[in-house]
């Protein structure tokens, strides 16, 4: 195999995993929407039970708000059961929620992680509907009724919301890189939705049929991703509701970020060992293509292929004789796009209007992520004790 075509694949790679796919998703909900029209939409009332699922440690600083926000949750109350999981905390979260009357909270003093705290926590509901949100997101007024009504579906086992991180009009680099990713993912799930099914759900706002869940592995580093693709390999659909959404603010640092991107990075691989069975098209179908397409080639494959693609450009260039300038010009393309990321890193912690300076620079720190969180996973030093990063 020559260096060229080497070159040409490695590139691939990366243009199909953060263009290629969306752009097939695009084409395949055009041709769906021709092939079967709108659908109706879905009269009548439909307000079964629901239980707010909240899992928290050490939440004292942003305890109140959730609370507040969640008295505010437009739903019927008789039929909105709010529950807190408070393993381990010892601030004082579990008191200040004892002072309310309408919330149910389960308390252990050990701390075992989250999902052990959820699988626990999950044991005492009652509600058809479980709705996951952490303590430190608001949820907008009208979020429950729009993952409820998609429920109406009897093939819909999860519905997925939408994550948004509030951006400043002058923001920092990992504030302005994060909110401009989330939105980019929103597109992606959204067109997902349309056509299939959406590949995983964000932890900040998701939505099971209780009775589909199964007690998660107690080191299990990713536990929404788990919880839905588990649910999908059952044969229901995940779907998406941007309407109802979970909103935070950005990571204080880019140290902050990394913090969570090296977790998640470690947890992708740890699913992808685990869950390895949904790579398989034959079973799967559409659903294994989704996974390859959207979350294994960038957990594995993309952050090489980074390298790769540079090294192999370099070398062609300049130790070959080449008829083209095309690959001057990818060259030329690819030190823009270093320079990029190194005036984003010059510029990390100033804030600017011009939020798109910061892409190259965000994209660089997820994929050096990835990377260390591989590394992280193999030698086992990621903890399943989720280590919170701090927002602004």
């Amino acid at each position: 195999m020559t260096i060229r075509l080497l070159f040409w694949i490695f590139l691939f790679i990366i243009i199909y995993a953060y263009l290629g796919y969306t752009l097939i998703l695009l084409l395949l909900v055009i041709f769906k929407k021709l092939l079967t029209g709108k659908k109706p939409d879905a009269a009548g009332s439909y307000e079964p039970e629901v239980t707010l699922l909240v899992a928290a440690y050490n939440e004292r600083e942003c305890i109140e708000n959730k609370i507040s926000n969640s008295f505010e949750l437009d739903y019927p109350k008789d039929k909105l059961k709010l529950v807190w999981v408070t393993d381990g905390s010892d601030d004082g979260t579990p008191q200040i929620l004892r002072q309310y009357k309408d919330i149910t909270v389960l308390h252990e003093e050990v701390r075992k992680g989250k999902i052990n705290a959820m699988n626990r926590a999950v044991r005492y509901i009652k509600t058809p509907i479980i709705i996951f949100s952490d303590a430190n997101t608001r949820l907008n007024k009208n979020a429950i009724r729009e993952i409820i009504n998609i429920f109406r579906d009897k093939s819909v086992g999860c519905v997925a919301g939408e994550k948004r991180i509030n951006i400043l009009r002058k923001e920092k680099a990992v504030g302005a890189g994060e909110g401009i990713y989330w939105r980019y993912e929103s597109v992606i799930k959204s067109l997902e939705s349309q056509f299939s099914t959406v590949m995983g759900a964000a932890g900040e706002l998701f939505a099971i049929r209780t009775e589909l869940y199964n007690d998660v592995r107690e080191d299990t580093l990713l536990d929404d991703f788990t919880i839905s693709l588990e649910i999908a390999k059952m044969g229901y659909k995940i779907k998406y509701a941007p309407d109802a959404y979970a909103s935070e603010s950005g990571s204080l640092t880019i140290k902050e970020e990394l913090k969570r991107k090296f977790r998640i990075a470690s947890g992708g691989l740890q699913t992808l060992f685990r869950m390895g069975e949904v790579l398989n098209v034959f079973k799967y179908g559409m659903l294994s293509f989704q996974y390859i397409s959207h979350k294994v080639l960038r957990w594995t494959l993309v952050p090489l292929s980074f390298i790769l693609v540079f090294i192999l450009n370099f070398i062609i260039v300049f130790t070959q004789s080449i008829d083209t300038p095309l690959y001057l010009y990818f060259l030329y393309v690819q030190l823009l796009f270093y320079f990029m990321i190194l005036l984003g890193a010059l510029l990390s912690n100033m804030k600017i209007r011009l939020k798109i300076i910061f892409i190259p620079y965000y994209l660089f720190i997820m994929n050096y992520a990835m990377i260390n969180g591989i590394l992280r996973y193999i030698s086992g030093n990621q903890s399943v004790k989720w280590e919170k990063s701090k927002r602004r």
